[in-house]
C-alpha cells in the first residue's frame, strides 16, 4: 500500500512539475506540442501490400500525440514510437502495448510496474497482442504485427504510473 502511495505521489509531483510554466518557454526548451485529437488511418495501396504506417510521439510530458488510431482488420500494420523528449529511460521511458479486448487496463498496468527487468511488460502475459521496447528521450522504436479482428482494443504506456495519462483506443475496421 506504501509503494502505491509513492507511486501516486511522485506521479502527481511530475505532473506538476512539467505543467509548471507557460507553453511558449517549454517550446523554447525543446518541448513539443501536438494535438492528442489527431486520428491515424491508414489507405490501401495496391502497391504498398496496404500497410498501415503509423507514427506515434511521446514526449517528457507523459503524452502521446494521439488517443485514437484507426487501422483496417487483418491489415498489417507498421507502429513507429518516437521519444521527442530528452530525458533518460530510468526517468521517463516510454513504450506502446496494445493490449488484448476486454483487459483491464488498471491491472494490467500494476501487474507491468512490477516488471522493471522486463522492461514493464509482465512476463508470460496473455494479455498483449503487440508492444514496443521501452526508449528514452530522443530514442525511436518500431514493430510490426497484423492488425486483429474488428473491434476497439486499448493502448497503452506501462511505465510505471504512465498509463494514467498515455492511453488510448486502437479502433480495428
Amino acid at each position: 500500500m506504501k509503494f502505491i502511495r509513492i507511486q501516486v505521489l511522485a506521479l502527481f509531483s511530475t505532473i506538476l512539475l512539467f505543467n509548471c510554466g507557460n507553453k511558449e518557454e517549454k517550446m523554447k526548451k525543446g518541448f513539443t506540442y501536438e494535438s492528442t485529437n489527431s486520428q491515424v488511418k491508414s489507405k490501401n495501396s495496391k502497391d504498398e501490400d496496404a500497410v498501415a504506417n503509423v507514427v506515434l510521439t511521446s514526449n517528457d510530458l507523459m503524452q502521446f500525440n494521439t488517443k485514437e488510431i484507426k487501422v483496417e482488420v487483418g491489415q498489417k500494420v507498421k507502429l513507429t514510437l518516437r521519444h521527442l523528449g530528452k530525458l533518460d529511460i530510468n526517468v521517463m521511458g516510454h513504450n506502446f502495448v496494445l493490449l488484448k479486448s476486454g483487459t483491464d487496463i488498471v491491472a494490467f498496468a500494476i501487474k507491468a510496474a512490477n516488471e522493471r527487468d522486463n522492461e514493464y511488460i509482465p512476463k508470460d502475459s496473455q494479455d498483449i497482442i503487440a508492444h514496443t521496447n521501452l526508449i528514452g528521450g530522443g530514442q525511436v522504436t518500431i514493430i510490426e504485427f497484423e492488425a486483429p479482428a474488428a473491434g476497439t482494443y486499448q493502448f497503452l504506456c506501462s511505465f510505471p504510473g504512465h498509463y494514467a495519462m498515455m492511453s488510448g483506443k486502437f479502433i480495428v475496421e
